[in-house]
Parts: structure tokens; C-alpha cells; sequence
């Protein structure tokens, strides 16, 4: 059977897994996995931004996906970039089969606030459930407070619920249901 498989890329810590196992399983009907975690790419650094580009993390997930892979979502701790872009909260392939969340700007420290791990949980949380609706071929959604709502700032993240409105949910159902046996 084909499952979601998560992998930590660079330093994660282990309390996001259950949070990201939680939210996973509660939208997408498939098995969960980890897989080993992976160093992040030499080559995705760029000096210049001093940021990570995204495509090089998703390659090698992609590279690293077992065969029963029906979904593989890295995590990283790295702070996300793609030329066109400052910064990226995560990004996946559209109806695709690879997508990665960065921990690096959900974090309270990175505004300069206290960590908490309850603000955190729920912007992984939302941002998960966002990268892995695109790769079920879900866009970005205009109900502001739905996950698939597009977010470039932290405030965006905040103001979303960790769950999808009514019509991306239903979208995502006739998405598994159309699959040929299912998912």
C-alpha cells in the first residue's frame, strides 16, 4: 500500500513529529512513515541570501523516495528561498508527489520572541496540511482563515485555522475518492 512518508532534513526537533503525524492523519487517508533523516543539500546553500533554496531540498527528497511513496514531505529547519521570492514558509510540486515546511520562520525566536511550542504546532500544522494539499493538486484557496490560503507573512499563518474550508475539504474528499483503488 502506498503511504505518506515524512523525513527530517537538517536538525528537527522530535516533538514535531506527532503534531505533524496528528494533522496528516486526520485530512489524508494513507499509512505514515519516517524515513532516516537527510543532510541538507551542500549545493542548495546560497551564500548570498544566506538561505536555502528550496527546489535542490525537493530534488533530493525526490531522489530518496522509497517506491511505495505515494507522498514525501520534508521538514527542515532551514530558512527557504526560490529566486523570485525573499522567503518561503514551504513549497510542493503542484498534483505532484514532493513537498517540504520550513521550521525556520514558524518559530517564534525568529521574530526575536520566547519559543512556544503551542504557536508552533499550530503554524506546522497549518503550513503541512498547505504543502500537502498542493501535491493533491489544491491551489490557493481566497477564504483567508482555509490552510490552502496563500501566506507571505507570519501574520497570514496566524489568522488561518489548521483545517481546510468546506470546498478545498471537499475537493481533497473527491480527490481520494476518484483515485483509481483509492489511495
Amino acid at each position: 500500500m502506498s503511504a505518506l512518508y515524512l523525513v527530517a532534513v537538517g536538525n528537527v526537533p522530535d516533538k514535531v513529529w506527532q503534531w505533524i503525524t496528528n494533522a496528516a492523519g486526520e485530512w489524508f487517508p494513507l499509512p505514515i512513515k519516517r524515513l532516516d533523516g537527510l543532510p541538507i543539500p551542500a549545493g542548495a546553500f546560497d551564500p548570498k541570501r544566506k538561505q536555502y533554496e528550496s527546489v535542490e531540498i525537493m530534488k533530493m527528497l525526490a531522489e530518496n523516495a522509497p517506491p511505495d511513496a505515494t507522498r514525501i514531505l520534508g521538514i527542515t529547519d532551514a530558512d527557504l528561498c526560490i529566486p523570485m521570492l525573499s522567503f518561503l514558509f514551504g513549497q510542493a510540486q503542484l498534483d505532484g508527489k514532493v513537498a517540504v515546511v520550513s521550521l525556520c520562520r514558524l518559530q517564534q525566536e525568529f521574530y526575536g520572541l520566547p519559543g512556544h511550542d503551542d504557536i508552533l504546532r499550530e503554524r506546522l500544522t497549518k503550513e503541512v496540511l498547505h504543502e500537502i494539499g498542493h501535491t493533491f493538486g489544491l491551489v490557493h484557496c481566497s477564504e483567508q482563515t482555509c490552510a490552502m490560503s496563500l501566506s507571505t507573512h507570519i501574520g497570514m499563518v496566524d489568522g488561518k485555522s489548521e483545517r481546510y474550508c468546506n470546498r478545498c475539504g471537499l475537493q481533497l474528499a473527491q480527490r481520494f475518492a476518484s483515485l483509481d483503488g483509492g489511495v
